[in-house]
């Protein structure tokens, strides 16, 4: 009897030292996809906690893009908010299978540390465009709310070609005129990849496959550029955060030609690589751009039910 008494109690003791997990939000069991062969589910998620109370979250917003639409623009203005945790780089978790493979619990590392009433934001631009992305990340949380910022298409790929020459200039690498880029044989080189990043309906279909239109909100990055305030006060409405940003804290910079951001007392401006002039290109070939844009945007905007002024 004493023997099976010490059992007990040793039973007991072992129950207590192990840790409770919370659970994380939109992790079913279903998602083995995400699970490292031979851990559980349980296993792959771990909670960090800090002293103050804080903990890293699953994101319950992403903003998927798109590339050069504005998105650090949109995080950086909806940071202003005190209910937001906005993770600081992009984590390219949904669409890189090296950080894919090792499961949601690197996704979680990746997070910043928030209070439970915090809302919190990753951005990935290059989500919008990846075929596999919305798949899984309906996986993660079918309830998840998506922000999607587009530029005017033409617009948008000159800003992608000059990034990219900008990158190749700070290494002192030569790269080509847009020219070289949008014209093969005389004709508009379909196959060149900024085309294709700004064929909007074409990646919209994917999305909605797995989530319907009540769950993205789609911000328009040119009238982001010229008038924030409107732009954030629906973002806030469609994540259902209490309206806490104020025109106030928007202030337009002569100097860098668009609006930088007042917090507290404190002012700050995107990085210098954000609003850079755009190359020059021949008027006939901007119309190329144009003219080819013109049904794609069509079927855009018969996809989502609004317009956009687009040329």
């Amino acid at each position: 009897m004493a023997a099976l008494l010490l059992g007990a109690v040793m039973l007991v003791v072992q129950l207590q030292l192990v840790p409770s997990r919370p659970a994380v939000p939109g992790a079913e069991l279903g998602q083995l996809e995400l699970v490292r062969k031979g851990a559980t589910l349980q296993d792959e998620i771990r909670e960090g906690a800090a002293p103050n109370g804080s903990a890293q979250q699953l994101p319950q917003t992403i903003i998927i893009g798109v590339r050069k639409g504005g998105t650090r623009a949109l995080l950086e203005m909806l940071s202003l908010h005190p209910d937001v945790a906005a993770a600081e780089n992009e984590v390219h978790f949904f669409d890189w299978e090296e950080h894919y493979s090792q499961g949601l619990g690197w996704y979680l590392s990746q997070m910043p540390f928030s209070s439970p009433h915090q809302l919190t934001v990753e951005k990935t631009p290059a989500y919008f465009t990846s075929p596999k992305v919305p798949e899984r990340v309906h996986s993660m949380n079918p309830s998840i709310r998506l922000l999607l910022i587009l530029r005017d298409p033409s617009e948008r790929v000159l800003s992608d070609y000059t990034q990219v020459f900008y990158n190749h200039m700070q290494k002192h690498k030569p790269y080509p005129s847009i020219e070289e880029f949008l014209v093969r044989d005389g004709r508009l080189n379909v196959d060149y990849k900024a085309l294709n990043r700004s064929l909007y309906h074409v990646h919209m279909q994917n999305w909605l496959r797995f989530f319907s239109l009540r769950r993205i909100h789609i911000v328009d990055g040119d009238r982001l550029i010229r008038d924030p305030f409107p732009e954030i006060q629906k973002v806030e409405r469609f994540l259902r955060l209490s309206p806490q940003i104020n025109a106030s804290n928007f202030y337009f910079n002569k100097t860098k030609g668009f609006y930088c951001l007042r917090d507290s007392g404190r002012d700050r401006c995107l990085h210098e690589s954000k609003g850079r002039a755009h190359p020059q290109v021949d008027p006939k070939l901007l119309n190329k751009l144009h003219e080819y844009f013109h049904e794609p945007n069509k079927k855009f905007f018969e996809l989502v039910g609004r317009t956009f002024d687009w040329h």
